[in-house]
């Protein structure tokens, strides 16, 4: 990875309700990797506070759980857009890249990577089989993007 460029990794769900902890669990292996230049973040959902670690850095992905994306997963660049209005409890990447573009004036570029994910109307925190298979080609994709960033704008052809 280009040290000198700041990337951060959020992966947000709730790990107790199965496939919803796809997010977390993509950052818990991202963390392991200990490269210079990413911060790794996770959390049960994004919030107004995470505006300030979005502007920190030059490309933030949000990783998360898709219910009925593309698999095995997909990404997208996020674009701002302005909150009518929004709980302090629960923010929407495009509303925090606006936040940090606003108030801190980031030039951060943002991505959404959905990870396909079945199981979620059941208590437990495990991942169902082919969820954990899409959860491994998502970690071999970050691997790849966090060594070109350029990847990013480029198509995807997940396999």
């Amino acid at each position: 990875m280009d040290s000198a460029r700041r990337i951060l990794l959020i992966g947000y769900g709730n790990p107790g309700r199965l496939d919803d902890g796809l997010g977390p669990a993509l950052a818990a292996v991202a963390e392991t990797w200990q490269m210079e230049g990413l911060t790794v973040d996770a959390d049960y959902q994004l919030t107004v506070e995470d505006a300030s670690d979005v502007a920190a850095n030059d490309i933030v992905i949000f990783a998360d759980a898709s219910v009925n994306g593309a698999e095995p997963y997909f990404i997208e660049k996020v674009e701002p857009k302005e909150a009518l209005s929004f709980s302090s409890h629960s923010v929407e990447p495009s509303v925090l890249l606006h936040m940090a573009q606003t108030l801190f004036q980031a030039k951060t570029r943002a991505y959404i990577l959905g990870i396909r994910g079945y199981d979620f109307n059941e208590f437990g925190e495990r991942l169902s089989p082919r969820a954990a298979e899409n959860l491994e080609k998502a970690i071999a994709y970050v691997r790849l993007i966090l060594d070109d960033p350029r990847l990013l704008d480029m198509p995807v052809e997940p396999n």
